[in-house]
């Protein structure tokens, strides 16, 4: 283990440091894994299972001008940070270990000085990203201010509008892109996706002849699970290579009388008196100050009686800001926004909708993430060959990093069902409990 003093006569106050002994003060010592770099430095333990080479100079330049989660995708999506002992498709093995065993410290101010001199200042000038990585919030002013209707499009396209084909590999025949809900243990996913639509289904209390709006209603599959049981129902999506492929599904289907989906915005949706509105996976991306506009556009579209069901990604409680941390911000969701579930119950009760009921599927993310990295190991050379090995490391690495961070309640995933009251305050004629099959 390698200790440090703010001291004169300490070495690494002077001598000039490799990359290892530079990693190890961060570190304090505590590396589990091995680690080489390209000026032949070593670092951890020599038998270690996971390790990461730093392969070449451009690497210790994007780690040192973007320290933190930042940095290291960049290196990693760029090739300069080769990680082993794991698959690019599922790199959670690796990302575990270091959540759990590491915890990088700020070396006293005359280590650091020599860090530099060490490191040479000409790794210390920012260069350019990868080219998978998005412009920094600040810079995207040019697509329109935060949520405006043309930054959200931007936004969608760059997370969505991927490949079709690269999703189908990574999400299966279910093209559902959302926390599936597990029946049991042993579920695949595709009996846990099946199970997440029926639970939707009856917590909405849909029936035929009903009408359904789906809210960033992605590549269609809830829209189609209601259709087939004659309802009615409307999806809209940001993404045109989601409608596009959502609308071939429907035709192939039969399902063209009772099914649609728009490629628009939900804002843009002119229809109302629906019987339920669905939110599945849209709250994330519209923006924590948006809420109340939200939730008051949602109400608009529902009778009296009808039934909301939100579900989205969100945070243990509700004082974290809401800015997704850079690497998400950058590479996968542009402006996404996650606050605590109080907020979207406070929200949706402020413009008059009864919160019923919500539920955390925290633990089912886990199970979700877990399925997902699978098939994009089992599908990893046809995804590179279709997007990119840097794209498809992105992916690797966003849906293993979820999946820790579901694990260790740094993120949830909440279900809440509202309904619109009447002017008297009557539900319709609600059941007294729970209806659904839980």
């Amino acid at each position: 283990m390698t200790t440090y003093k703010e001291d004169h006569a300490h070495p690494s106050t002077h001598k000039k440091l490799t990359l290892a002994e530079i990693l190890e003060i961060f570190a304090a010592g505590q590396l589990p894994l091995k680690f080489t770099a390209y000026d032949g430095s070593t670092a951890g333990p020599e038998d270690a299972k996971l390790g990461l080479d730093l392969k070449t100079p451009r690497g210790t330049t994007y780690l040192a001008t973007a320290p933190g989660d930042l940095g290291l995708a960049r290196a990693y999506v760029a090739g300069d940070l080769e990680p082993h002992g794991v698959h690019p498709g599922d790199p959670y093995e690796l990302l575990k270990a270091l959540a759990e065993k590491m915890d990088f410290k700020r070396p006293p101010a005359r280590v650091l000085a020599n860090i530099v001199r060490s490191i040479g200042i000409e790794h210390l000038k920012p260069i350019a990203p990868p080219p998978q990585e998005a412009l920094p919030r600040w810079r995207r002013i040019a697509e329109g201010f935060r949520h405006s209707k043309t930054r959200d499009a931007e936004a969608i396209h760059h997370h969505y509008d991927v490949s079709n084909t690269f999703y189908e590999w990574v999400l299966g025949p279910s093209m559902t892109y959302t926390c599936a809900c597990y029946p049991n243990a042993d579920a695949t996913l595709e009996e846990a996706q099946e199970n997440k639509y029926r639970l939707v289904f009856e917590k909405l209390r849909l029936k035929p002849g009903d009408r359904l709006l789906d809210v960033g209603c992605g590549w269609g599959s809830m829209v189609r699970y209601a259709a087939r049981r004659g309802v009615r129902a409307i999806g809209v999506t940001l993404s045109k290579e989601q409608a596009t492929w959502a609308q071939k599904a429907i035709a192939d289907e039969g399902l063209t009388e009772l099914a649609e989906v728009r490629h628009g915005d939900y804002r843009d949706v002119t229809e109302s008196e629906f019987d339920a509105v669905s939110s599945i996976g849209l709250t994330e991306h519209i923006g924590v100050h948006n809420y109340p506009a939200y939730f008051g556009f949602l109400k608009s579209k529902m009778r009296s009686g009808a039934l909301l069901l939100n579900h989205c990604i969100t945070r243990p409680d509700n004082r974290t800001g809401a800015a997704a941390g850079g690497f998400i911000d950058r590479y996968v969701f542009p402006d996404g926004e996650l606050t605590g579930s109080g907020r979207i119950i406070t929200e949706a009760q402020d413009v008059g909708l009864e919160v019923l009921h919500e539920e955390n599927l925290r633990n089912h993310y886990v199970m979700t993430l877990r399925d997902w990295c699978a098939n994009l190991v089992k599908h990893w050379d046809e995804a590179v060959a279709e997007v990119g090995l840097g794209t498809a490391k992105v992916w690797g690495l966003y849906m293993a990093g979820s999946r820790l961070g579901f694990e260790t309640n740094v993120v949830q995933l909440h279900q809440v069902l509202a309904v619109k009251l009447d002017e008297r305050g009557g539900d319709g004629g609600l059941p007294l409990r729970p209806w659904w099959t839980p």
